[in-house]
């Protein structure tokens, strides 16, 4: 069967260390306020199904203690958050700080304050890989402007219930929006551009929210990867080599996607040329590419308007192409029972990438469709097909239903407890939240494979762990791994062990 040769895959730097930059910087300013909050976290609940489907959007909200850190323009607000209790709300006055802020703690609120269109910014300098990493739960990170970091703008390691909202992110690197392997979070209201990967990437998450977003001028604008319980809506993805991704990485930890809600956005002219990290599996989406599924079940598309991209407006693919596949087989690689409801489309195809020119020359076609579904998946099913030009979709059905409005959210109405470290291994869990960001199993994403480095390493786990801690470049096809040093020992040790016994 002829194929759509796109491939996508999932490209990660992991977390920097401590913030560089700390010389000539003063203390934090602590003022202690009022009494303690009630505010809860909380979602939009089933009587409010109408209005969400008009538009408006849950309501998510950090518990707070009462005390409050003000950050001033000079100060340093990794400090702040070394002084802050657990429900500290930190608020940073405009100005630039130049650092790396990691948040450890449960329930911190850091939001910075815009004065006359004055945002605190973080300041990469081209030398620092990561602005904000979170690890606590129930954090909040809100209000800032972000730019020149090498690797991630906001980065979640295996943090719960977070809110990452009304942020600029210009040009950070590999990704600007990265929960990783967290549960029931939003992300909503931000600007992200310049990103050599993805400027939003949800990875081997659960129940996540990406709404009322504008994302351009990057490799690929949304990707929800390794997830479950997705809401993608009334984003503006334009201008970015592919426009929204939902699909499985083959050799991860989490070996499943589904039940991802794609939905009222505006989908337009993603046609930039693909700028990704070359060897990497995303610099092979040809530009063009609107919507994509690859291997990710249960994905709903409604109400979209997908309008301009070059190649083609929907795809639904398999990864049969990736060279990887093989090495995963609990990776189920078919897009399963994908739901295509009303969607405006126009002007899809009409300049395909040369990849996708091929494979349509063999067809006898020119330009590219509206909807592929390379597998020509027989559990699918689509609304009004006769309203678009379709390759692969013979089998697909009438869909049962019409619209998806009686869901208002895929966040959780209550907080979800942090992981146990009484029910996960640490080595499993750090390997799991952090490692497996830029490591997969047997395939290369930024860093090298887990098979390689278990080849190098074989009965060294110390020698891992101390790397670690201080990497060097080594690999000239490789970015160099930021330092891993806000881990203690103990920590990296028991990923690295755990690394090493991995066979899948």
């Amino acid at each position: 069967m002829n194929k759509i040769a796109i491939i996508v895959g999932a490209a990660v730097v992991l977390a920097g260390g401590y913030y560089l930059g700390k010389m000539g910087q003063q203390p934090a300013t602590v003022i202690k306020v009022g009494s303690e909050s009630k505010a809860a976290f909380t979602s939009t609940g089933a009587e409010e199904v109408a209005a969400a489907a008009a538009g408006v959007v849950r309501s998510l909200a950090t518990p707070t203690s009462g005390e409050l850190i003000v950050v001033k323009d000079g100060e340093s607000i990794q400090d702040a958050v070394v002084a802050a209790s657990p429900g500290a709300v930190i608020k940073v006055m405009p100005g630039t700080y130049k650092e790396t802020v990691y948040i450890d703690k449960d329930n911190i609120t850091l939001s910075g304050v815009i004065e006359q269109g004055k945002y605190p910014v973080l300041e990469g300098e081209g030398l620092r890989n990561d602005a904000v990493l979170y690890s606590g739960n129930g954090v909040t990170v809100e209000n800032l402007y972000i730019t020149h970091y090498k690797g991630n703008g906001v980065m979640g390691q295996a943090g719960n219930n977070f809110i990452i909202r009304n942020n600029y992110i210009v040009d950070t690197g590999v990704y600007g929006i990265f929960p990783q392997l967290g549960k029931n979070g939003i992300v909503s209201h931000n600007i992200v551009s310049g990103i050599e990967d993805a400027g939003i990437y949800v990875g081997m998450s659960d129940n996540v929210d990406v709404v009322f977003n504008q994302v351009f001028d990057s490799v690929a604008g949304i990707e929800i990867e390794n997830s479950r319980h997705a809401l993608v809506e009334s984003n503006f993805v334009y201008n970015n080599t592919g426009g929204i991704l939902a699909f499985i990485t083959p050799g991860l930890p989490i070996k499943t996607c589904g039940d991802v809600l794609i939905r009222n956005n505006f989908v337009v002219d993603n046609n930039h040329d693909n700028f990704a990290i070359p060897g990497s599996l995303v610099s092979n989406i040809p530009h063009g590419t609107g919507v994509l599924v690859m291997a990710c079940d249960d994905v709903v598309v409604e109400g979209n308007i997908i309008t301009g991209n070059n190649s083609v407006g929907i795809t639904f693919t398999d990864f049969s192409l990736a060279g990887n596949a093989a090495n995963d087989p609990d990776s189920e690689p078919n897009p399963n029972r994908p739901r295509i409801l009303n969607n405006i489309m126009q002007d899809n195809g009409k300049d395909p990438a040369p990849a996708v020119r091929a494979v349509l020359a063999a067809m006898l076609e020119t330009t590219g469709p509206d909807i592929v579904d390379t597998v020509g998946m027989d559990d699918g099913c689509i609304l009004n097909p006769e309203r678009f030009r379709t390759i692969g979709l013979g089998k697909y059905t009438d869909c049962e239903f019409s619209t998806t409005a009686n869901v208002a959210s895929y966040t959780l109405p209550e907080p979800v407890p942090a992981r146990s470290m009484e029910d996960v291994d640490k080595g499993r869990l750090v390997y799991y939240g952090v490692c497996a960001g830029c490591h997969a199993y047997g395939s290369r994403m930024i860093g090298p494979p887990t098979q390689i480095i278990q080849a190098l390493y074989m009965d060294n786990p110390e020698g891992i762990a101390e790397y670690a801690a201080n990497p060097v470049k080594k690999r000239e096809d490789y970015p160099q791994m930021p330092p891993q040093s806000h881990l203690d020992d103990e920590t990296r040790l028991a990923a690295a062990r755990f690394m090493l016994k991995l066979t899948q």
